[in-house]
């Protein structure tokens, strides 16, 4: 049989410690900070697994990762989208920048850019300032290019705007 050959330390009296330090087993806080001039990432983010489905309308305001499937509509505006490679997306997505390694259906807008890399596949309409298609990418749909501050709308105002004036100038005055 084995024995102590040290008295138990349920018998010992621990130290009293120096008033305003913290305990010798509590983490040194100064550990625990970044140092002052490393830059905090405050850009949050948040990811659809590979085994999750969501069926509706997914908002947010943090930038989207998709490797499940999402089918419905996808509103992130001011935030990044990124389908990744095991993504399976059949919706509308509206972002700042959307990034295309998986399989989207659906049309896409971006305020700013729209990036289909080699192994990404996109059926459906795009409307973005720029876009990015890589060698080897599968798209089919068309390309909408916007200069910063055009209307969505332009096109459907100046055609309303070219009806009116051809009826009024057609119509002789009796």
């Amino acid at each position: 049989m084995w024995k102590p050959t040290s008295p138990t330390t349920s018998s010992r009296v621990p130290d009293p410690e120096p008033q305003g330090s913290f305990p010798s087993h509590a983490p040194d806080l100064a550990s625990t900070l970044p140092p002052r001039n490393t830059p905090i990432n405050t850009q949050e983010q948040v990811s659809v697994g590979k085994s999750l489905v969501i069926k509706g309308e997914v908002t947010g305001s943090e930038s989207l990762y998709i490797d499940g499937r999402v089918e419905g509509f996808i509103n992130f505006p001011g935030n990044l989208v990124t389908v990744r490679c095991n993504g399976v997306v059949s919706a509308n997505i509206t972002a700042r920048e959307v990034v295309v390694l998986g399989k989207v259906r659906g049309n896409l807008t971006a305020t700013d850019r729209v990036d289909i890399r080699s192994e990404g596949s996109l059926t459906g309409d795009v409307v973005c300032q720029r876009i990015s298609i890589e060698d080897g990418a599968y798209f089919k749909g068309g390309i909408d290019i916007r200069k910063p501050g055009q209307k969505a709308n332009r096109e459907a105002d100046e055609t309303t705007t070219t009806a009116t004036s051809e009826t009024g100038t057609t119509a002789a005055p009796a």
